[in-house]
């Protein structure tokens, strides 16, 4: 066993968890005071319901080694409870226990299933957002982790098989999709699901553009920090060992959101006047959305521009819910979905070797929007249906008079902040 390796996964792993806190303060932040709680519950009741998930049967799903890896939907039984990983003895190539695997890739559908709340902030029950999110991993994220990131060893340790997106795609345009750390099966999964949500569950009152303004600020920038500094171990972790390929990912997560939180503090600028601290942090997040799946595949010149575009880009698009009347409470469609497009689709373009100004072959572009948008539709669909299923039979959204008096004492019993010195 590889001390180092493990070490270094375990450690990934442990980074990665700490994201989805960091998550609760970013949306809790956002919100308004009497629905601080209830925001921030709806991150941790992800943590508890798709931690155990995990380990009952989601990596049986998304990890599935029996009847060929490549299928679409699939699940290998020894795996149920991860008893199979649990009881196995030998290492991969890696140098690593698989049950460290395990546990990093654990930490990945916690928060995935997180993001998706903040579509929903300020109406939801909490009741129906963890059935909710008990069905859609079920039914989506763990199928398409097995898509994305799946895969199996040949016997000199390098990749023979593995999911469609990511290796099956390979067959027909001899370059697979490129998503290094989850671009499609993260974010574009997250946010497409965020967009049918916001659907179902139809706009907040009072709805309009600066009705809702962030309660906390400095929550979201403690949010923000906390998520950029666990995303070291989501992107560079994703190389499953402690080497130079974790490393330019490591840097590569630096360049890209620095460059994306100075792109959105110029259009902020420039469309409102001010450059605001709420900008600067949607600003990082939404580069480290976008360089997700291309960290490892991007020299770092080229990770500044693409973290310049998505800043601008997803500064731009946090307006379109306005002028096409959904409301994405806290921007989940603008920065992960429209992020997590950059991102991949950059790849057809500038992924060192096989994007088009490297190779002049269109292949690579290719793979990358079938699998942005076969996952994007997927999702989308899949979400609405789960979502509309619960609001016609236990109701997903809390009643007006609720959501006008903030819901945290309605839902939890309590508040978020008690100014009462008596109290």
């Amino acid at each position: 066993m590889d001390q180092g390796n493990t070490a270094f996964l375990l450690f990934s792993a442990a980074l990665v968890l700490l994201m989805t806190p960091g998550l609760a303060f970013f949306y809790g932040g956002l919100v308004k005071a009497k629905s601080v709680i209830s925001m921030m519950m709806l991150s941790f009741g992800a943590i508890g319901l798709i931690g155990v998930l995990w380990v009952l049967y989601g990596y049986a799903i998304a990890f599935a080694t029996s009847d060929g890896v490549n299928a679409p939907f699939n699940i290998d039984l020894t795996n149920l409870g991860l008893d199979a990983v649990f009881q196995e003895a030998s290492e991969p190539a890696g140098g690593y226990p698989l049950i460290a695997f395990a546990a990093f890739q654990a930490t990945f559908a916690i928060i995935t299933v997180a993001l998706i709340s903040g579509a929903i902030a300020d109406r939801a029950k909490f009741g129906a957002w963890m059935l909710f999110a008990g069905l859609w991993a079920t039914l989506v994220y763990f199928p398409v982790a097995s898509w994305v990131f799946n895969f199996s060893l040949a016997d000199d340790g390098s990749f023979a098989d593995g999911g469609w997106i990511t290796y099956g795609l390979q067959e027909a345009f001899g370059v697979g999709a490129l998503d290094f750390a989850g671009g499609t099966a993260v974010h574009i999964n997250a946010g497409a699901a965020a967009l049918a949500l916001a659907l179902v569950l139809g706009k907040r009152v009072g709805f309009a553009k600066g009705a809702h303004v962030p309660h906390n600020p400095p929550f979201v920038l403690l949010g923000a920090g906390l998520l950029w500094f666990g995303w070291f171990g989501f992107n560079a972790g994703s190389e499953l060992a402690a080497d130079g390929v974790a490393a330019i990912a490591f840097l590569n997560t630096i360049a890209a959101p620095a460059a994306a939180l100075l792109a959105w503090l110029v259009v902020e600028a420039i469309k409102d006047g001010k450059p605001t601290s709420v900008g600067a942090a949607s600003g990082a997040v939404a580069g480290l959305v976008a360089i997700t799946p291309a960290c490892a595949f991007l020299t770092p010149l080229w990770s500044i521009v693409l973290g310049l575009l998505a800043g601008a880009l997803c500064a731009l698009a946090v307006d379109l819910k306005f002028k096409l009347g959904f409301d994405d409470s806290l921007d989940v469609v603008g920065i992960h979905l429209v992020g997590g497009l950059i991102g991949t689709l950059y790849l057809g373009f500038f992924a060192n070797g096989t994007g088009l100004i490297f190779s002049g072959s269109f292949n690579q572009l290719i793979v990358q929007a079938i699998a942005a948008f076969v996952v994007m539709i997927y999702s989308f669909v899949v979400a609405y249906i789960i979502g509309y299923a619960i609001e016609k039979t236990i109701g997903f959204r809390v009643t007006v008079e609720d959501e006008i008096a903030g819901i945290d004492p309605i839902v939890h019993g309590e508040e978020g902040y008690v100014l009462d010195a008596a109290k």
